[in-house]
């Protein structure tokens, strides 16, 4: 099996051996997931030179649907990653809306808007050509 890259070049995919980790799930079927990456070496025996990583996923209801969330929490055992869990969501929730917020904010500044005026706008409106009136009513993305 290939893939091809953005450039159109084709590369076999290779895992790095010396980056193994062992999944563990961990839920209370209510709120989330925990889950817990233990290193391991590439005989699958545990790495002692690496910490585990824990990661914590929940899906917040919005106006327009379900946002998943995954994110990780600084604990050095599950129980401690269970009690950090609530504080961990409400920072990755935080962080996503402020994503969001951004990216609307660039999109709408992004608006090609009649009457803005501009080179070979009389009036500030483009002149009639063949089509009728190029660009009104629609975004520009970056």
């Amino acid at each position: 099996m290939s893939f091809k890259k953005p450039d159109g070049q084709s590369s076999d995919p290779k895992m790095d051996a010396s980056a193994l980790w062992r999944e563990e799930v961990f839920t209370d079927r209510k709120v989330g997931t925990i889950r817990r990456l233990s290193p391991v070496k590439a005989d699958g025996s545990p790495d002692a030179a690496r910490k585990a990583v824990y990661v914590g996923e929940a899906q917040l209801m919005t106006s327009v649907g379900a946002l998943p969330l995954s994110f990780e929490i600084d604990a050095s055992s599950i129980e401690e990653a269970v009690a950090k869990y609530g504080d961990a969501v409400q920072e990755a929730f935080s962080a996503a809306m402020e994503e969001l917020k951004e990216l609307r904010r660039k999109a709408s500044s992004s608006l090609v808007l009649p009457g803005a005026g501009g080179p070979g706008m009389e009036g500030g409106l483009p002149p009639m050509g063949p089509g009728g009136m190029p660009g009104l009513g629609k975004l520009k993305l970056p």
